[in-house]
């Protein structure tokens, strides 16, 4: 894009978002500031992603080793264990007060336990990195807010301050039961400032014009450090409007258009991804038309398909997947089963009947699992389960069994099959189970599946092939090598939900270049199923091989034999 036609549509957006708010000469100065932050462009013809692409969820410290710093004994780890993944997402790493890094005192600071930057792009030599744009708030031990506090002209109108307690109407969604309303001293007098997540995370005010320009810089800070992915946190709360739901405004989605356009023209091959933690609908309203988000987090899949796996009935997964439109050229889901946060129930609103979700929250209750509360109409409900993946499928709707890792690799392998790229959390690639240790440690329930496994420890565990550690990490790398040769796999190729019984969950792939199909067929349940070869619809001119089990199919016109919670990859192409 020209400079000029840059300049052009960047005043557009800025006319959108700050409506007449701001008078044109003003309109002119901040589009003239935001163009002047980008001058050389770095441009790619390189596509985007592929079916080879993996993203592995990480904290610095995740992975430790005594007197090193974290990010170097991550990046050992990495190189060592993980050379199948893409992308790496480290999450927060900058010094922080509370919420594991999500309240972050230096945007562009390295916490002194993980290292500093230096240790941060030997990581981005070997992966593709994202990290997060902590975007809607910061600590309030931030510098920023501090000089607030002071009276600082130049961060006068960087937080929404008021005079009395801000009413928490029926209209306002809010993700946490805390109280919106922060309490402070300014100039001597008591005021309040808004605080979606807690009181120690206080939200910008992005109808000061300042604070999308301190973003920009720091955008560009983190991408000039080799960064690919931006994680976009918890972005669907940065505009507020009394009155108004305070949530997916119009002025949201037109900044995300914003910085959209600034990737496409300067750093090509970097992705912007939101992270949306709502309804299925609202999430997808994230993509824009090719024009916000590259990628959006599949939040629905993850508690449907465990769902689907732990009731042994595919309904509402097959219902909710039949739906899912597919994503344009330039746009994917992110898949992921479960992450640093808990298993988020908001995303099943309007998918799960109010009956089978009580029933579905009273089974993980029976698991030993903790919860996240929010206000929703001023009282409050479960907002997330807090659970590892691995105890999460210790039973079923129907007891307890021997299934628990067949159960989770089924998991796995069912997200790694469905339009989109896979993301596996560090905690499920090397089985973690419940650390209520550490929950007792922090107070927070969201520790519970936020282990600081020591390298040591973990290293003698993944090379015991009796345990846990070892069978998982194993299994789901020969998923994932299968997965990855598989051009019917790539993000964007086809996929149709197979209309089979609710004991199954099946769909179909096709490479973009329709040179490959495979069938994704699994068992759901403890028993085993049989199920027609003719009721999949496979072409019987064709050769047919499970690419799993590396098995030529025979009889064309039978039946195949799925163990309990088994899966076939049938392709007419074995790559």
């Amino acid at each position: 894009m020209r400079k000029d036609k840059f300049n052009e549509v960047v005043k557009s957006y800025l006319h959108s978002i700050y409506a007449k708010n701001l008078k044109e000469i003003k309109i002119d100065k901040i589009s003239k500031k935001i163009c002047s932050l980008f001058k050389n462009r770095k441009l790619s013809k390189k596509k985007l992603w592929s079916q080879e692409d993996f993203f592995l969820i990480t904290y610095a410290d995740s992975i430790k080793k005594k007197k090193v710093k974290n990010l170097i004994s991550l990046g050992d780890f990495l190189n060592k264990y993980c050379e199948e993944f893409s992308f790496v997402h480290i999450l927060p790493f900058f010094p922080y007060s509370s919420d594991d890094g999500f309240a972050v005192k230096d945007f562009k600071a390295v916490n002194s336990n993980h290292g500093d930057w230096d240790d941060f792009k030997k990581i981005s030599f070997s992966f593709k990195t994202m990290i997060d744009l902590v975007i809607n708030h910061c600590s309030s031990e931030n510098q920023l807010f501090k000089d607030f506090l002071n009276g600082s002209s130049s961060v006068s109108d960087f937080f929404i301050v008021s005079k009395q307690k801000f009413k928490e109407s029926e209209k306002i969604v809010r993700p946490r039961s805390s109280d919106i309303s922060k309490e402070i001293k300014l100039k001597g007098k008591t005021k309040y400032v808004w605080c979606t997540f807690s009181h120690d995370q206080v939200d910008f005010n992005f109808k000061n014009p300042d604070v999308l320009i301190y973003f920009i810089e720091i955008m560009k800070f983190y991408l000039d450090k080799n960064v690919k992915a931006l994680r976009l946190d918890a972005v669907a709360f940065i505009w507020k409007q009394l009155g108004s739901s305070c949530i997916n405004l119009p002025q949201t989605h037109d900044i995300i258009r914003l910085l959209r356009l600034i990737i496409d023209n300067f750093y090509s091959d970097v992705l912007i991804i939101t992270e949306t933690n709502i309804p299925s609908h609202e999430n997808l309203s994230y993509f824009g038309n090719n024009n916000e988000a590259h990628c959006i987090y599949n939040f629905s899949l993850a508690p449907l398909l465990i769902h689907a796996i732990i009731s042994g009935n595919g309904k509402y997964l097959k219902r909710w997947s039949r739906s899912m439109p597919p994503a344009q050229e330039n746009n994917s889901y992110l898949n992921f089963l479960s992450s640093h946060d808990g298993i988020g129930l908001r995303p099943l609103e309007g998918i799960l009947p109010e009956k089978e979700l009580k029933k579905y929250i009273n089974f993980f209750k029976k698991q030993g699992a903790l919860f996240g509360l929010r206000k929703n109409k001023k009282k409050e409900s479960i907002y997330e389960v807090n659970i590892t993946l691995l105890d999460s499928f210790k039973e079923t709707y129907l007891g307890s069994d021997s299934f628990g890792i067949k159960r989770f690799i089924l998991a796995h392998t069912i997200l790694f099959s469905m339009e989109g790229i896979p993301a596996v959390y560090i905690q499920n690639l090397v089985g973690s189970k419940n650390d209520y240790a550490k929950v007792k440690i922090t107070g927070s329930n969201r520790s519970i599946n936020r282990r600081n496994w020591e390298f040591d420890i973990l290293e003698k565990k993944l090379k015991n092939k009796t345990s846990t550690s070892h069978k998982v990490f194993n299994l789901l790398k020969e998923i994932i090598l299968v997965r990855k040769k598989q051009p019917a796999f790539h993000p964007n190729a086809t996929q149709f939900t197979l209309q089979l019984d609710d004991d199954f969950f099946g769909i179909w792939r096709q490479s973009i270049d329709r040179s490959q199909s495979i069938f994704c067929v699994s068992n759901l349940t403890n028993s085993q199923k049989k199920i027609s070869l003719l009721n999949i619809n496979l072409i019987s001119t064709n050769e047919w091989f499970d690419i799993i089990s590396k098995k030529k199919i025979k009889n064309m016109k039978g039946n195949i034999i799925l163990k309990p919670y088994q899966t076939y990859w049938l392709t007419n192409k074995v790559v």
